[in-house]
Formats: structure tokens, sequence, C-alpha cells
């Protein structure tokens, strides 16, 4: 497996500017500016440019604030090391193999990193000498952990793990943590509450795309996400021994902390309300009374002109990944699942995720959508799951939407499955389900395809065949400005 060809977070964005779209904003306020910004970027301009934001209100130069990092296919793709010619669904399904056929290379232990650059210990630790944004008006303060790594270690068996929560500052030294309950960074921290012990942790607030992904996403108790990275890196992440708490910390993260979550029965403090992914505020103690945990900082390093990696959720209609990734992983986990005969897959918005399969047999659609509810990539996010035949391409929301509108018979190609995992997050869960820890909710799979039974009865399409619809393009793309596929 080929190596990724930059190092750190800087590296690859001079590597984006090189062959993507990207964009310098000066004099932005850090007060909503920045959130409403990127926002408007996400939602307007396809394949939006990277957003580098500098000279922000209140703070000098070369503080600064990068976000849209992977809004684009090619940026996507830079970042795993991926051809930047191919198609949507194509890269999907070639992240997804890389990331299957990772092998763990642990991280490499050095003396020194550019992090080290800049120390605050004592009086001097102000995580507010660094631009950190409010991005939502009703935000319940300022978040600087959104494109965040938090990394603590197990007591019990010496296991790190590392985690991607939403941080809040509350004050210079003290910083909101929120993790539901079955995180394993949460789990991790309670071994030391229960112990009447805090926890002690590490955070980096500008990691490379490589580090952060690995840090979000879902790997099992006990498998290394710092030995994740190294693999697909195809090299060992480097690190440095915390000075304090003894974890490891990326040498060359832009900004990082170290300190320790103190039981929240000693210690805890209001968090939120923050505006999430599904496009809503959620959380806040205003709401639910419920106190959340807070990391005390003992010292804070920094390299020379730190950029702080935005990674604030945005509403579904504002995407700022240009590559669902987790499309691909749901793919490979469909087919270890035994559903034979898919020809893509492909998550629009976390809640709609479309599955097209060539039909071989009758209840082979239902089999793909129930099992997709199985699966780990969809169980607490796929809300609408839709079957299509192979004719569809489901990256394509035009194509999925005819499919809809002309091969469900509402009366019988909707199903509901009730019962499921959900999270707390999710806005339709009712206040009383919520309060009582009640995180499931609903799904509903649309068999939007030709019925098995009668399908070579089914009326024949008469949209022009790709292979024209190319030629042509080609043909007359002097007169007619094309975008490319």
């Amino acid at each position: 497996m080929s190596e990724v060809s930059y190092n750190d977070l800087r590296e690859y964005i001079d590597a984006c500017k090189a062959i993507d779209d990207w964009r310098e904003i000066r004099d932005a306020d850090w007060k909503e500016e920045i959130g409403a910004l990127t926002e408007a970027a996400a939602e307007l301009i396809p394949d939006p440019p990277m957003l580098m934001f500098d000279k922000i209100k209140d703070y000098p130069e070369g503080m600064r604030v990068v976000s849209l990092l992977l809004a684009s296919p090619k940026r996507a793709a830079l970042s795993l090391g991926l051809p930047l010619d191919k198609s949507k669904l194509e890269l999907v399904r070639l992240a997804a193999r890389k990331i299957k056929e990772v092998k763990a290379i642990p991280p490499m232990e050095v003396p020194h990193g550019p992090v080290m650059e800049n120390v605050m210990t004592g009086e001097d630790v102000d995580i507010l000498r660094f631009p950190v944004p409010l991005y939502h008006k009703l935000d319940g303060g300022r978040y600087i952990g959104t494109g965040d790594s938090v990394i603590n270690r197990d007591p019990e068996s010496g296991y790190v793990n590392m985690g991607t929560y939403r941080i809040q500052v509350h004050e210079r030294n003290l910083l909101g943590l929120w993790m539901s309950p079955g995180q394993q960074g949460r789990q991790i921290c309670q071994k030391y509450w229960d112990q009447g012990k805090s926890c002690p942790i590490a955070a980096t607030f500008g990691g490379d795309p490589l580090t952060f992904m690995a840090s979000h996403s879902r790997r099992p108790w006990g498998t290394s996400e710092l030995e994740f990275v190294g693999g697909l890196r195809g090299r060992p992440l480097e690190v440095i021994k915390g000075p304090i708490t003894g974890l490891p910390i990326p040498a060359y993260a832009e900004i990082a902390i170290e300190g320790e979550v103190p039981p929240p029965g000693i210690e805890s403090h209001p968090e939120g309300p923050f505006g999430e992914w599904p496009g809503y505020y959620s959380g806040g103690t205003a709401g639910t009374g419920e106190l959340q945990p807070v990391i005390r900082i003992k010292a804070i390093y920094h390299r020379n002109h730190p950029i702080i990696l935005s990674e604030a959720p945005l509403w579904p209609g504002a995407p700022k990944y240009g590559l669902p990734i987790g499309s691909g992983v749901l793919w490979d986990q469909l087919e270890g699942a035994g559903i034979q005969d898919i020809t893509g897959v492909y998550n629009h918005d976390r809640y709609f995720i479309v599955i097209a399969i060539r039909q071989r047999y009758a209840g082979h659609a239902k089999q793909a959508g129930l099992a997709a509810l199985g699966c780990a990539e969809a169980a607490r996010h796929g809300r609408y799951i839709v079957i299509v035949d192979e004719d569809i391409d489901p990256s394509s929301m035009k194509e999925v939407l005819w499919a809809m509108t002309t091969r469900v018979d509402p009366a019988t190609d909707i199903e509901i499955v009730d019962g499921c995992l959900s999270t707390p997050i999710d806005p339709v869960m009712p206040p009383e389900k919520r309060e009582s820890r009640d995180h499931t909710s609903s799904r509903a799979i649309f068999y939007a395809v030709r019925p098995f039974a009668w399908r070579d009865k089914f009326p024949k399409s008469s949209r022009t065949e790709k292979a024209l619809l190319r030629e042509v393009k080609e043909k007359y793309k002097s007169v007619l400005s094309f975008p490319s596929s």
C-alpha cells in the first residue's frame, strides 16, 4: 500500500493548494462569521474551496483557522493517497478498500516535535490565546473541539484510545467535554471516576486529516487508533511522550493540551447547546439539567503560527465532506454479511443511505435493506435506507429520487422498522425517551426497485444510454460546457 505524500496538516494544506481550489479570508470575526462563511461556501458552491482564515478579529496574523478541509472529492482523495481522476463512487470503493486492508503500524516515540515550539504552563495557560470560533448564534460558548483528537489510557489494560468529542471553552484553563456514555473515551474516564480519581487526558486541535479520520472512526475496543493512522499513512505516526500525563501526543500537531478530567461528582459544568450535524442545536444543560465533565488544562503546547482545524457540524444541505468514506465501509460490511451483487453504496447525509443492487432473486432487495440496519456503519444514522436497481447511480440524488417516485408503491414498498439504535442528538427523539436514555428510533426502508416478480414487464427506461451521453458530451464540449462527471 502506497504512503501518503504529506507529514502533517501544513504539508497537506500546501498539497491541496497545488491541485484544488482554496481561499484565504482575512479579518473575519471569530464570533459567528467563520461559521457562517463556512456554511455558505459548503451550501452554495459545488465542491467548495478550502477556507484559510487569518488575521482574525482580536487576534494577530498567524493565528489561523482552516475549514472545509475535505469538502471536495479531490482533497478527500489526496488525504488518502488515492488517484485524483476517479468518480465519487469509484473513490468511495477505493477508500473503503484501503481502510479494510490497513496493516497496523505502531506509533514511533520521538524526543521532540514541532508541537513543543511554544509551551504554556501554570498561570500562563490560556486557551483563548487562539481564535476559537463561536460557530452558531445560540451555541453555549466557543468550541475549540470540533476537529480534535482526545487521548486517554485505560487504567486496567493500558490501552490508549483516541477519539473525537466536542469541547467547549469555559475559562482560560477549563474546557467542557461532551461524550456519549457508550464512547470508549468516556468508558475509560469512568474507570478513573469509579476510583474517585481524575482521568489524565491529552488532546490536539489541528492534526493531519488521517489522524482526525482515525480519531472519529469506529474501532473495536483495544484496537489502537494511533496504529491505524500509521497503517493509513504507510509509516509510523511520530508522537512525543506528554511531560505531564505520559500520554502519546502527535509530534506534528498544531495545538495540544495536557490535563485531567475530574469525576463529575467533584467538578462538572453546564455545556452547550451546540449546533450539531442534523442541523439543530443539541444538548445544553438548560434543557436537560445535566452537567457535563470538564478538562482542567495543565499545559498547552503549540507550533509557531498555529492552525485550528475547524470541523464544526453543518446542516445536511451544506455538505462538508466531498467523499463519504463511510459509504465504502458500509459496502464492505454488506458484502461481509452475504449480500450479493451490490453495484454501489452512497450515504448522502448520514440519514439517507442508498444501496444499488443487481437483483438476483426474490427477496434480494429486502435482504439488503434489513442487513444495512444491522451494519455498524449505518446502525445509528440510517433513518432512510433506499434500495435501487443497478441502472441507478446511488451518488446522484436526481436519479435516486426518480427511482423513488417511479418504482415505489407507497402501500407495499415502504417498510418501517422500530426500536433501532439511535443517538441522544437525534432531533425527533421525544424528551421522555431522551431523559430515560431510551436512545432508539424507527427506520424506513424504501424498495425503489423494479418488482422482482414482474421486472421483465416493468416499463423500459427512456433515458439516453450512458455511452451515447459520454459520446455527445465529448463531441460537443466546445459548444456546451458540460461539468466533469
